[in-house]
């Protein structure tokens, strides 16, 4: 009953348009006075908040996040399309495959997808109404590039879980290596079936998609030795992710700089950007603890444990269910605040199941990613949609094909969950 007004003061607070940090913080606060006296919810407060901001491994998000403002304002979207178009050339949709690849990428040297997709939305939707696609399908293919940095190591997002759930950092980036990858390649196929199926999507011209590849420019090696040295240095254990993060971002500076593309401006709005987001995640993060504390005097994970085998249901069909409410809650809600609030609930339940914690990461990622290009919500593609001034309902249906392929990655990466811990 206690953790039922809980959650009901979370939501009226949500109702109101109290944002999720403050709202999780208050409903934590006030659902604990319920159990434990306020002098004990004063002593917790200082905890959370110095044991947060006090941990080297939430330095790893802001430096992330850095790295990926940097790269924008660097313009490395431009080269790396440029780039991957030119090997793509003679692929009809290639334009296309190559913002997919370029996104690829860009997330393995950021982890950002919003960052990501305005980068990806900058560089390629002129390109790709100039050789002749439908504002659908370029809108949709720059969304769900995006959509990458989110799953392909190093992202903010298994920072996050790591955190929340104390699980290792360093397995969940190698952990998402393969579904990232498997990921890619779906999107790369889902531009092949959807020219096919619909090819007044694509150029009619396969000239003028041949004439874009043919640009001069892009040169990409210094993001592909930045790459080699931020997922060298933390494969390799030669650094903590909170250094390769900081290494990441420095590095991520001096190709903007010695691109020429780096103004003043630009570096002002890239650590106005930075502390922005890095804030609302901290904030979000405090709270969370906070109602983790409550969750813990609950005592809700072994209730759901306890009625689960007194249901008769299985491991896997509870494993289902939750991860059909993953989906269902990533239409609605910020994909950080899901993971927040919900990973200090659903990990321990999964664990007590008997499912590894790193691969129930991965799953609870992809729901993620997913949630990331459904409406109504959809941040990515509104981000995108934004960018490009692009009509919503054409978004949203441009993205659609994909994410019939994200649903097809997700039941293989349940199915085998080997995939996803082979490296690990």
């Amino acid at each position: 009953m206690t953790f039922a007004i809980g959650v009901a003061i979370l939501l009226g607070l949500m109702v109101l348009a109290v944002p999720i940090g403050y709202a999780l913080g208050i409903a934590g606060v006030i659902s604990l006075n319920m159990l434990v006296p306020f002098g004990m919810i004063e002593t917790l407060l200082g905890k959370v908040v110095h044991g947060t901001v006090a941990s080297s491994i939430m330095l790893t998000i802001p430096m992330f996040i850095l790295m990926a403002e940097f790269l924008a304002c660097g313009g490395v979207a431009t080269d790396l399309l440029l780039a991957c178009n030119r090997l793509l050339r003679k692929v009809r949709g290639g334009l296309a495959m190559a913002c997919i690849f370029a996104g690829a990428i860009h997330a393995a040297a950021t982890g950002s997808s919003t960052a990501s997709a305005a980068s990806l939305a900058r560089a390629s939707f002129p390109a790709m109404m100039k050789a002749g696609y439908s504002p659908q399908l370029a809108v949709g293919t720059i969304s769900i590039a995006g959509t990458l940095a989110i799953m392909i190591p190093p992202s903010v997002a298994f920072v996050i879980y790591g955190v929340v759930t104390e699980t290792s950092i360093g397995k969940l980036f190698l952990a998402g290596v393969t579904p990232g990858l498997m990921t890619m390649l779906g999107y790369i196929l889902t531009i092949s079936l959807t020219l096919k199926f619909k090819p007044e999507w694509g150029p009619s011209d396969a000239d003028k998609e041949r004439a874009m590849a043919e640009e001069r420019g892009g040169r990409v090696w210094p993001m592909f030795l930045l790459i080699v040295v931020v997922l060298g240095g933390l494969y390799s254990g030669i650094a903590t992710p909170t250094e390769v993060a900081a290494i990441g971002a420095f590095g991520a500076l001096l190709i903007s700089v010695f691109s020429g593309r780096m103004t003043t401006n630009s570096f002002t709005h890239a650590l106005g950007g930075t502390m922005r987001i890095t804030s609302m995640i901290m904030m979000i993060i405090i709270s969370a603890h906070v109602v983790g504390y409550f969750i813990s005097f609950t005592k809700i994970t072994d209730t759901l444990l306890e009625w689960i085998a007194a249901s008769g249901m299985s491991p896997v069909q509870a494993m289902l269910i939750v991860v059909l409410i993953y989906l269902i809650l990533g239409m609605f809600m910020d994909q950080a605040a899901v993971l927040i609030l919900t990973a200090p609930i659903s990990t321990p339940l999964m664990v007590g199941l008997g499912f590894d914690p790193v691969w129930w990461g991965v799953i609870m990622i992809k729901t993620t990613e997913i949630g990331l290009v459904t409406p109504p919500l959809g941040m990515v593609v509104f981000v995108t949609g934004s960018s490009t001034r692009t009509d919503l309902r054409k978004s949203f249906a441009g993205v659609t094909p994909f994410i019939i392929a994200e649903f097809v990655t997700l039941a293989l990466l349940l199915a085998f969950p080997a995939i996803t811990l082979w490296l690990t």
